[in-house]
């Protein structure tokens, strides 16, 4: 808490410096233009109703697999405690942003406060950095659950979820605070066109008229120390349940073992390598590397891992497969009644 506080307190504070120092210069930039995807008129229509639809469906996967494990008993485990967790987050960070682009095919007024765009900023940060720690968690309480099955339940009660999940979350705030309390004292004194379609990172520092480097270093070592971290976790779980399920004796047994965490594991796998391969692609290299290609890339982590995430995960787990199938029969027999 002290820590957020002390963000809104120095953002205020900066935002009330560089107000006073553009009644006296007019260059400092007071507000930004996002451009968005494209700046093709005849493509504005076409991609506002694609997106439309999009932003649609990760609302209503996610809220009704949110939903279904909130109400369904017999999901109210770990494993759909941290899926419950993820899916908000998903619910989160795509809506910090998805308005607004909605909004930028719609208008010709592009653009957004210096405010505005360092508060998107922040919580974009604290949205995708919470994910990046809970697709860790939920990697380790697979391992838990397969490799120590009999002493789960002891590993992983309700505290000890709840405690992880907040510590996701801390994890994203101070992830967060560092990016955005180093991007805040940068000037900006020059062009204030942002080649993206939300308040990134990497287009931020290309606007800064200070030399950047230092916290173009920061942001690579300090977004690829997270990543390579959380991912090394991830590694070493799944190879621990591989492991674990080789040393079963009996070919019959090692078969039904991997059986049963293929059909557990492999919508996480899945959401993993389509979450992290756009992530490596957009941070993990200097800021003047990058190009139109980001838009792309961002395209998949930022709108479409949020809509495929509660598809995957329902398509593949049986369990939330029947749960839903109930629920349907549920709400099937008060209709009749």
């Amino acid at each position: 808490m002290p820590f957020f506080l002390n963000f809104v307190l120095y953002f205020a504070y900066a935002t009330l410096i560089r107000g006073d120092m553009a009644e006296g210069n007019s260059t400092v930039v007071t507000q930004f233009i996002l451009l968005g995807l494209t700046s093709e008129p005849e493509l504005q229509t076409p991609l506002f109703i694609v997106f439309s639809v999009i932003y649609l469906i990760t609302l209503m996967g996610n809220l009704g697999l949110i939903t279904l494990i909130t109400t369904t008993p017999q999901l109210h485990t770990p494993m759909y405690f941290f899926l419950c967790n993820l899916s908000v987050v998903d619910l989160c960070y795509s809506s910090v942003f998805c308005p607004r682009l909605l909004i930028v095919f719609l208008v010709e007024n592009k653009t957004i406060s210096y405010s505005a765009c360092f508060t998107q900023h922040f919580f974009f940060l604290v949205f995708v950095t919470t994910e990046v720690f809970l697709l860790a968690v939920m990697a380790y309480d697979r391992y838990v659950a397969i490799c120590n099955p009999l002493l789960y339940s002891v590993s992983m009660p309700k505290r000890v979820c709840v405690q992880l999940v907040a510590g996701s979350y801390l994890g994203g705030i101070l992830n967060s605070l560092t990016q955005t309390c180093c991007l805040l004292p940068l000037p900006f004194c020059g062009p204030n066109v942002i080649n993206h379609y939300f308040c990134d990172t990497n287009p931020l520092l290309k606007l800064t008229c200070a030399d950047d480097h230092l916290n173009e270093l920061l942001l690579v070592t300090f977004n690829g120390t997270i990543s390579m971290s959380v991912l090394f976790v991830i590694i070493i779980s799944y190879a621990y349940i591989l492991v674990s399920i080789l040393r079963i004796r009996s070919a019959r047994g090692r078969h039904k073992a991997f059986s049963t965490s293929f059909n557990t594991c492999a919508s996480h796998l899945m959401a993993i390598s389509l979450f992290y391969g756009t992530i490596f692609f957009m941070y993990l290299q200097p800021a003047s590397s990058h190009g139109s290609l980001d838009k792309v890339a961002s395209v998949f982590y930022t709108l479409v891992t949020p809509m495929l995430n509660p598809l995957i995960y329902s398509l593949r787990n049986k369990e939330v497969k029947d749960a839903l199938v109930k629920s349907r029969r549920k709400v099937h027999t008060h209709k009749h009644l």
